[in-house]
């Protein structure tokens, strides 16, 4: 099951889940891990560990990958102290640094042009207030684990700013980047659903220092909204965390476009690089392959051999 059909179905399920017995909610704290510090551009993969934390994270160790971005809305009413702990374990006994949190939900999402304004983000206002509540919780939680970044998609973000829409998307952006300011970390904007011009003005006019940007290299190209490379020009200075993937542009009006493999697709990953590097990027690179199985792991295994290459020539 690829990422968005999880984090759909494991909402579902986590929406009413209860907390163990005899535990609260995780806290803010302020005796969190240290983690390992990550090397410039280390190679990680983004994992949904819900159900399988253990297996899932012994895949990046075993796949050769340093990080990981946690994906955690299977989580979604369950953060507490004693999961944290249990990941904590699984990432120091696996030797994984996770460098980021993420939560899409609750529910509804719907992963296409026809539904997606609608369900996705903190756009819909019918969603709102629990996509806020949850990324709160998420944040939180990331406290726990030592992780300094929060992203989310934050929807389709009018590119009209006199849309009625806007001034409270923005506002709840703000929202929970203030949150995040307060617990010392970072909140990202995933590219994808929004034009780099859109996203550069709601950096702008949410005003926090914290908000940035989560560059998805093919999310722009799936979505129709810029090449990747040409949207560095305008997001360059906001971009803290890369997910590497690969795509083609939509060429049905109501569906979303192809991932594919990377190398496969239409991103540039050189040019990418390359820009990345002049602007003394020195975060992680973290494969997304939205596919699932043995097949994913083969996938990944091509794509980490890939982005070597490439990050090879780039660095040199």
């Amino acid at each position: 099951m690829d990422r968005r059909a999880f984090c759909t179905a494991a909402s579902s399920l986590a929406a009413a889940g209860f907390l163990l017995p005899g535990e609260s909610p995780a806290q803010p704290s302020h005796t969190q891990p240290n983690q390992p510090a990550v090397k410039p551009l280390a190679l990680g993969l983004v994992i949904s560990p819900f159900g399988a934390p253990e297996a899932t994270i012994r895949r990046v160790h075993d796949l050769g990958l340093s990080t990981c971005f946690l994906s955690l809305d299977g989580y979604i009413g369950k953060f507490t102290p004693s999961l944290a702990a249990q990941l904590n374990g699984l990432l120091a006994q696996y030797q994984v640094v996770a460098t980021a949190v993420e939560v899409v939900g609750p529910p509804p999402l719907v992963w296409d042009f026809l539904h997606g304004p609608s369900t996705l983000g903190l756009v819909p206002p019918a969603t709102r207030a629990a996509r806020i509540d949850a990324l709160r919780q998420a944040s939180d939680f990331a406290v726990l684990l030592g992780v300094h970044q929060v992203q989310t998609h934050c929807g389709f973000i009018p590119e009209n700013p006199s849309d009625p829409l806007y001034p409270g998307s923005v506002e709840a952006i703000r929202t929970v980047a203030q949150h995040c300011q307060a617990n010392g970390q970072d909140f990202l904007m995933e590219t994808g659903q929004e034009t780099p011009t859109t996203t550069s003005r709601v950096i702008r006019d949410v005003a926090m220092p914290n908000l940035g940007v989560g560059l998805d290299t093919a999310n722009l190209i799936l979505y129709g909204k810029a090449n990747p490379v040409d949207a560095i020009d305008i997001l360059g200075p906001h971009i803290r965390s890369i997910h590497a993937k690969d795509g083609r542009w939509p060429t049905d009006p109501d569906q979303f476009g192809k991932e594919v493999l990377i190398g496969k697709g239409l991103v540039d990953f050189r040019a990418v690089f390359t820009k990345l590097h002049r602007l003394n990027y020195t975060g992680a690179v973290t494969i997304e392959r939205e596919t699932s199985g043995p097949q994913q792991i083969e996938d990944v295994r091509q794509e980490k051999l890939y982005l070597e290459g490439v990050l090879r020539q780039v660095l040199a």
